[in-house]
């Protein structure tokens, strides 16, 4: 059974394609490879998806199409209606990718109180650099006493959680659904406007689209910090960049931006108070072990007419 994987493997996951066993021959494609994309996808009864959209024509270029299977959680990069229209499986991976976004949000949140990109440049600058450290460190901080407040309550922030108590946060959570471990439910604006440190974790689509507009983000406690390892398009990016800016948000670590990759004049791009990294969240050897495994599973019980795991369409 041949899989199309529309991303371009490193040499770990290029070791997990050659060693696995399973019914699946996967044949990897760059992204920036129309053409290549095109004849691989001809033949192709699998598309393994992981960040590329999956659009109509992407579908209609495979004719012999039977699943697209995200490589992750979210699908809103997927064109379900028309996969449905053809008759196409539509699965995802919960929980494969959950422990590498939790680090990774951790790691913003302690990168963006401590400007680490910031004294970074300084150790680089040399003496000149060095000499103004002092002057940038009296205004790092700690997550020690702040609030985080989860914007979302899946399985990334119940397992940060526990990890930001023992740390001495104090953790909020605006869910649709009411936590059930005891995490206090608070309403959005309520939320924003005391929460130390504001943690993005919702779907991407419509319904959160610009969820964070400029209203909201000025709804947030002056100096608090904004985490998104979630969608882009959740956040207004002109309105986070000028309060940024303005010193009326102390910082901001971002792993995902409404265009990626993010145009080379985006303000957040210039801003020293924003940590960027290229929507790599998910991205470690242990989620892509893990990842390749449901998806040889789940064309397992494709070819051999089996229910497949995760299904969303």
């Amino acid at each position: 059974m041949k899989a199309v994987l529309h991303y371009a493997p490193g040499p770990v996951l290029r070791r997990l394609i050659d060693a696995q066993d399973g019914p699946l021959r996967i044949e990897a494609v760059d992204p920036a490879d129309a053409a290549g994309l095109a004849v691989a996808l001809a033949d192709a009864e699998v598309l393994l998806h992981v960040l590329a959209p999956v659009t109509a024509a992407v579908i209609d270029a495979a004719p012999a199409l039977r699943l697209v299977q995200k490589m992750g959680v979210g699908t809103d990069a997927i064109d379900i209606p028309r996969a449905s229209a053809r008759g196409i499986a539509v699965c995802n991976m919960p929980g494969t990718n959950t422990a590498a976004v939790a680090e990774m949000t951790l790691a913003l949140m302690l990168a963006a109180l401590r400007q680490l990109p910031l004294l970074s440049g300084l150790v680089d600058a040399g003496a000149p650099g060095w000499s103004r450290t002092g002057a940038v460190g009296d205004g790092l901080r700690e997550i020690a006493g702040t609030r985080v407040g989860f914007l979302g309550y899946g399985a990334v922030p119940r397992r940060l959680a526990p990890v930001l108590r023992a740390l001495g946060a104090e953790v909020v959570a605006f869910s649709r659904t009411a936590p059930d471990d005891g995490t206090p439910a608070l309403g959005l604006e309520a939320l924003l406007a005391s929460s130390d440190i504001v943690s993005v974790h919702l779907p991407g689509g419509a319904a959160t689209e610009r969820l964070l507009d400029r209203d909201r983000i000025g709804q947030m406690k002056p100096g608090a910090v904004l985490v998104n390892t979630a969608r882009g398009s959740i956040v207004d990016e002109a309105a986070l960049a000028e309060a940024l800016a303005s010193g009326q948000l102390a910082a901001a670590g971002l792993d995902v931006f409404a265009a990626e990759p993010p145009r080379p004049d985006n303000p957040l791009l210039a801003l020293p108070n924003v940590v960027r990294t290229p929507h790599v969240a998910w991205l470690t050897a242990d989620t892509l072990r893990r990842s390749i495994a449901v998806a040889v599973e789940n064309a397992r019980r494709l070819r051999d007419g089996e229910p497949l795991l995760h299904r969303v369409a």
